[in-house]
């Protein structure tokens, strides 16, 4: 029987063709770890399988159970005395000691594809950060100087108008002097573009400028965006701990009450792991979520709802934060919902004995000129 993913140590896992790769990636990464201060903390580990030579870097395993217990890397900044929001290199830290101490091998072919990945999630944390929206689940709307919509492309870019800046319009209202309405999924979407479009605007010009050319043709959504940008690790068969995550993952909150879910946008809550324990809070970006506050606002979502006046299923957000106010003011009573929310959510369709978290995380494609398995469909 295989050990169950908490149990595991998976690391990094990078690929060299020869020998003499295995010691240019060896040097490469533990130079990266040493600048950071982090080479004493890991151990490596040489194979060779059917793709070449594996190099694996791990954090050594008393350091993994002391930081970082049960796979929880919520606690990690504050064992560390790490600040990520204020020094860009202790996200850098968080972000790698979480890899390193993942129960899942993070594969990679190359230094250069790690390095980029890491850089890809910094930027995800920062636009993470900068970004709000209007809260309205019906709505959707784009700087109009920007962008424009068809219903069989969705909204693509103005030709000629840069990418970036129309993400950054559209995400962040300091770059447009307004918030606009959409849903948190499509947030989560264009984070994850701007934080690819960003590395590739300086690591791999080519492919950027096909990023240009595609969101000016047809844009890519839902299933597809995840498919085309993102892999995925952890499943149901072999879900990850529950309190494992790292900075600049992408993930799914489930409502796990049948009733409220059916209410629109309320299905459950996309977000980003900021690291430092905290969740993306796109309607009030000041004020990001905890762990614990995030279970207890889905858990809540079932005392809030009504009908209007045409019957539709809503939730009303004032009663939510009452609610939520009241129970973090109820020790015992936050600490028995937390535990009952904690639990793995229920496959699709079913409703009973779940929680809230979710089995599986996403993080960005390889994107290096090479090895970059990101593959855009274009028309």
């Amino acid at each position: 029987m295989n050990a169950p993913l908490s149990a595991r140590l998976g690391g990094i896992r990078m690929y060299a063709a020869t020998p003499r790769d295995v010691q240019a990636v060896q040097q490469n990464f533990l130079a990266q770890l040493e600048e950071l201060g982090l080479a004493g903390y890991a151990e490596t580990a040489v194979a060779a399988d059917a793709s070449g030579h594996a190099v694996r870097f791990r954090l050594r395993r008393g350091f993994a159970e002391q930081w970082a217990p049960d796979g929880d890397t919520t606690a990690l900044c504050q064992r560390l005395d790490l600040d990520p929001p204020a020094q860009s290199r202790d996200l850098e830290r968080e972000i790698l000691l979480s890899m390193l101490l993942g129960p899942v091998a993070f594969d990679f072919p190359s230094h250069d594809e790690l390095a980029a990945a890491v850089r890809i999630r910094q930027n995800i944390v920062e636009g993470a950060r900068r970004t709000a929206l209007a809260f309205h689940t019906r709505e959707a709307e784009r700087p109009a100087d920007y962008w424009t919509y068809d219903e069989d492309r969705g909204f693509t870019v103005l030709p000629g108008k840069p990418l970036l800046t129309a993400l950054q319009k559209a995400t962040q209202p300091e770059a447009s002097g307004k918030l606009y309405s959409f849903s948190c999924y499509r947030a989560t979407e264009y984070v994850v573009l701007l934080g690819i479009a960003q590395e590739l605007a300086s690591g791999n010009p080519d492919l950027f400028r096909q990023l240009q050319r595609q969101w000016e043709t047809r844009a890519i959504m839902s299933g597809q965006f995840h498919d085309v940008f993102l892999r995925e690790y952890g499943s149901m068969s072999e879900p990850l701990p529950p309190k494992y995550y790292v900075p600049g993952d992408r993930l799914w909150f489930r409502n796990p009450d049948e009733l409220s879910s059916d209410a629109s946008g309320y299905e459950g809550s996309w977000v980003f792991y900021l690291g430092g324990g905290l969740f993306t809070n796109f309607w009030q970006r000041d004020k990001p979520y905890t762990l614990t506050a995030k279970c207890l606002e889905l858990f809540h979502w079932r005392h809030a709802t009504y009908r209007d006046g045409d019957g539709e299923l809503r939730i009303d957000e004032n009663i939510v934060e009452e609610r939520v106010l009241a129970s973090m003011q109820n020790p015992a009573e936050a600490e028995g919902i937390v535990r009952e929310m904690l639990r793995y959510r229920e496959p699709k369709g079913q409703y009973g004995n779940g929680g809230c978290i979710d089995t599986s995380r996403e993080y960005p494609r390889w994107v290096c000129p090479g090895t970059a398995d990101l593959v855009l469909p274009g028309r």
